[in-house]
Order: C-alpha cells, then sequence, then structure tokens
C-alpha cells in the first residue's frame, strides 16, 4: 500500500479485524499450546519452577534486547517504508543488510551473555549455583535475534499470513521441545528447552523468509553504509526502550522474589502469563499489522488519527469481552493453567488483567509516536514508563505485599495512558471519537465493577453477576464489530441475523 492508497472507513475495518483474525487465529492455537505447556511446568516443576523458567526467560530477553541493537523494530519500519515506495532495489537492499547485522549481533550477544554468567547469575540469584545455565541460556541469543532479522523483513512485507504459520509452528516445537526436556531432566532442563525452542524457531523463519527476494549483489559499501547508519541510528531507540521494558520486568520480579521467595515469584509469572494470554494476540496484531500500515500514511495527519481510532475501536471491541470473564472466573482459570498451589495468583490476575486493557487502549497512540519516528519522544516516555512501574512495585510490595506487583502494572498503564495521549495530541492533533469514548466507558465501568465485585461479594454471587457482564458484553461486541463491516462483507446468515435486529 503507497501513501495515496488510504483505504475508505469499511476496508480499514475490514483490513484490522482480518489480521486480527489471521494474526489471532494463530494466537489461540498458541494459547492452546500454552495451556499445555503451562500445565505441564507446574505439574512437574511446581511454583518454584516455573519462577525459575520465568526468570531464565527474563535474562535470555534482556540479553537478545540489548545484543539486537532495536534492530528489528526499526528493521520493520525500514522494511516498511521502502514497500510504500515500491522500490524493489531498496527493499532488497535493507533486507539483505537486516539479515547480515542480525546474525552479527546474535553471535556478540551469545558471546557476551557467556562471559558474564557468573556475575549476572550473582545478581539475579545471590549465588553462582546458575551460572552454568546462564552460560548455555547464551546459546539461545543468536538464534533468537537471527530468527528476529528474518521475522522483521516477513512484518515489514506485511506477510500476515505467514507470520501467523510461524507463530502455530513455534508454539508447536515449544510445546514439543519443553515438555520431554523437562520431565527428563527436571529444573536443569529448563535453559536447554529455551535454546532448543529458540533453534527450532530460526529454522521455521527461515523456511518461510527464503521465499522472499533479498537479492543485492550490486549493494556497495557506501549503500551497505547508509542501511546499516538508517537501522542503527532508529535502532538504538528502539533498543533502549526495550531494554527499559524488560529491565523493570525483571527488577519487579527480583523484588518479588527478595520479598516472597522463588514460591512467589512463581505466582507472579503464572499470572503474568496468563493476564498476557488473551490480550497478547490482539497487541500482537497490532504491532504486526497495523504499525507498518500507519507509518505509511504517518504524514497525514486525519488519516493517521482515524486510522488510529479504528485500530482502537476493534481492539477495544475484541479484548472488553475477554478482560470480564477473566475477571470473574481468575480462580478456575489458574487450577485450568496450572494447579490449586497457584490459587494465591488470582488475585494478581485481576490486577494484571485491568492493565491489560488500559495497556490495549493506549497502544495505538503510541503507534503514532513510532510511526512518526519521533525518538526523543519514544524515548523519554519509556524512560518514564520503566521509573513509574518500578517504583509503584517497590511502594506496593513493601506495603501490600505480593498482590502490590500487579497492582503496579495497572497503576503504570493508567499513568501510561494519559502520558502518551498527550503526546499523540501534540503530534497528530489526536483526539478520541465520540464511538470511542462510549465504548471505552462502557468496558472500563464494567470491569471495575465485576472487580470490586470479586473483592465484596460471595464468590458464586460475584461469579454470577460477571457471567451475566460476559454475556452482555459478548453479544454486544460481536454486534458492534458486525456493523463495522461492510455488508457485502457479511457471511448471508449474519446479514439475516441483522436485519432481524434492525
Amino acid at each position: 500500500m503507497t501513501v495515496r492508497e488510504i483505504p475508505t472507513e469499511g476496508q480499514s475495518y475490514t483490513q484490522i479485524l482480518k489480521s486480527t483474525v489471521l494474526i489471532g487465529g494463530s494466537s489461540l492455537v498458541t494459547v492452546g499450546f500454552s495451556i499445555i505447556r503451562n500445565k505441564a511446568m507446574a505439574v512437574i516443576l511446581g511454583p518454584e519452577g516455573v519462577g525459575l523458567m520465568g526468570i531464565y526467560s527474563s535474562i535470555a530477553d534482556i540479553a537478545q534486547t540489548v545484543a539486537g541493537l532495536g534492530i528489528q523494530s526499526s528493521g520493520v519500519r525500514q522494511i516498511a517504508e521502502a514497500v510504500g515506495t515500491g522500490d524493489a532495489g531498496r527493499i532488497a537492499r535493507t533486507a539483505f543488510v537486516l539479515q547480515r547485522i542480525s546474525v552479527v549481533l546474535g553471535l556478540a550477544g551469545t558471546f557476551l551473555l557467556a562471559a558474564l554468567a557468573f556475575p549476572v547469575a550473582r545478581f539475579t540469584f545471590g549465588d553462582h549455583q546458575h551460572a552454568a545455565g546462564v552460560a548455555f541460556l547464551s546459546l539461545a541469543i543468536v538464534f533468537r535475534l537471527a530468527s528476529a532479522g528474518q521475522t522483521a523483513l516477513i512484518q515489514g512485507m506485511r506477510e500476515i499470513s505467514t507470520l501467523a504459520r510461524i507463530n502455530v509452528l513455534a508454539a508447536f516445537f515449544a510445546t514439543a521441545i519443553t515438555i520431554p526436556l523437562v520431565y527428563i531432566f527436571g529444573a536443569e532442563g529448563i535453559a536447554p528447552s529455551l535454546v532448543a525452542v529458540a533453534a527450532v524457531t530460526l529454522l521455521t523463519s527461515w523456511w518461510y523468509s527464503r521465499k522472499i527476494p533479498k537479492d543485492a549483489t550490486n549493494l556497495t559499501t557506501p549503500q551497505f553504509r547508509q542501511e546499516l547508519g538508517g537501522l542503527m541510528k532508529l535502532g538504538l531507540v528502539f533498543m533502549v526502550s526495550g531494554l527499559l521494558t524488560l529491565a523493570s520486568a525483571y527488577v519487579v520480579r527480583i523484588i518479588v522474589l527478595q520479598h516472597g521467595g522463588i514460591a512467589a515469584a512463581g505466582l507472579y509469572q503464572s499470572a503474568w502469563a496468563l493476564g498476557s494470554l488473551y490480550a497478547g494476540f490482539i497487541l500482537q496484531a497490532m504491532g504486526t499489522d497495523f504499525y507498518p500500515r500507519l507509518t505509511a500514511i504517518s504524514g497525514d495527519h486525519v488519516a493517521c488519527n482515524r486510522m488510529v481510532n479504528e485500530q482502537a475501536r476493534v481492539s477495544i471491541l475484541l479484548a472488553g469481552p475477554g478482560v470480564l470473564a477473566t475477571l470473574t472466573f481468575a480462580p478456575l482459570v489458574m487450577r485450568l493453567f496450572y494447579s490449586p498451589e497457584f490459587y494465591g495468583a488470582a488475585d494478581l490476575l485481576r490486577w494484571i488483567c485491568l492493565g491489560m486493557l488500559l495497556r490495549i487502549i493506549a497502544w495505538p497512540m503510541g503507534f503514532i509516536v513510532l510511526a512518526k519516528g519521533e525518538q526523543a519522544i519514544f524515548f523519554w516516555t519509556e524512560v518514564a514508563a520503566t521509573v513509574v512501574h518500578i517504583g509503584l512495585a517497590w511502594l506496593l510490595v513493601s506495603k501490600f505485599g505480593l498482590v502490590g506487583s500487579a497492582a503496579a502494572f495497572f497503576g503504570l498503564y493508567l499513568w501510561h495512558g494519559m502520558f502518551i495521549y498527550f503526546f499523540a495530541r501534540k503530534l497528530t492533533g489526536f483526539r478520541w471519537s465520540a464511538a470511542n469514548l462510549k465504548v471505552g466507558c462502557i468496558f472500563l465501568v464494567s470491569s471495575g465493577l465485576i472487580f470490586c465485585a470479586t473483592l465484596f461479594l460471595p464468590f458464586w454471587q460475584a461469579t454470577a453477576l460477571g457471567s451475566l457482564a460476559v454475556l452482555t458484553s459478548g453479544l454486544y461486541s460481536l454486534k458492534m464489530l458486525i456493523e463495522l463491516l461492510p455488508p457485502e462483507k457479511l457471511p448471508q446468515p449474519l446479514r439475516r441475523w441483522m436485519l432481524a435486529l434492525a
């Protein structure tokens, strides 16, 4: 899609829902595999093992972010801009440089984490007991970054169906690899499983990215430097942003670990994983398709603001019923996904769900900053968010215990939503549409009421009230989503149903 090809409102909603269904459908399959994997980890390892896996994952994520220098995120933007111009040569040059530098940075990251295994283990766990696991985990960095370069190319080209296939295959292999390794080796199999999953994901992304033309045999040294400079300039800002986000999550886990031990870290990790599952497919679809599309029209403020409102409306309608369902059935969800040992995480899950709803509302506005390449604003908003998150976690955990760690996430996005709205107004004159204000108020108020009901009403009364809210909101969201689509895009049974309701 070039800058001139701005879709009509009906076409835009169709595109949003199409990409959300593709990525969301693959995410649902991913969720299914996650249920199996998490349940197995809970039964085999218990809270302590789940907590250890969460900490290892955080270490790998931080190392990947530092070593990657934000190349994946900047690569998506560079490829999307190249696609917008229709210049096949520029696309090939950017793709060539992106993939080569991703491998080089991955190797550097592996050597760096391996060299720092002892101090990293000491800082994280207070001793050197897990230093060997951290050293072995370093192998995952090169696989992850090489794969990230390939998926950035696919995302920038807006090959949404291909990304969906990669997600499904990665989830399948992660489950098929992790469970046997952990079953055989116990906690000692956690680091090898993370490395094996990263390696298989690399093979999967390579299999699909190899089909995209990347012939850059005539690339000169000045052109290489120019492409690399463009990737690195914005990439460093993305790297710092990603590092701040991961560092805040890492520090919060350390706060929880020091306050309640590794079992408490396991409860926090389980609540975080579940809170991210349902919202994850909406956020992933947003970043996968919405970001490149918004980048292509970021110079047109009217079209840009309209697209953000459209994306936000669809996202809220999709997320609202799921948030209400999780708030209502949090204890049952913990039992389904984990085991009775994890019941203590139900209250954490509720706070995280409230934060996820605010996150889904705020994210479309945040993409305005990214699409316009406002590096300074992007950087300082991320710095502020990190300070707020860590500060709230430190304060609330010390006062309210483990539940304070999840309440800190809610507080972060309560603040961040207002903060990012200010900058969106400044950059493009963005305002929420009347329809979005109405839908947002409905789900925010409903979520607040159900949350309070779970705190102050008996379990069965709160569950009955929440079930009614889930059913009502689900029908409302379905009706509103159907109305957003052009009639010719609807299946015949749905057309008759809408005519009957009219």
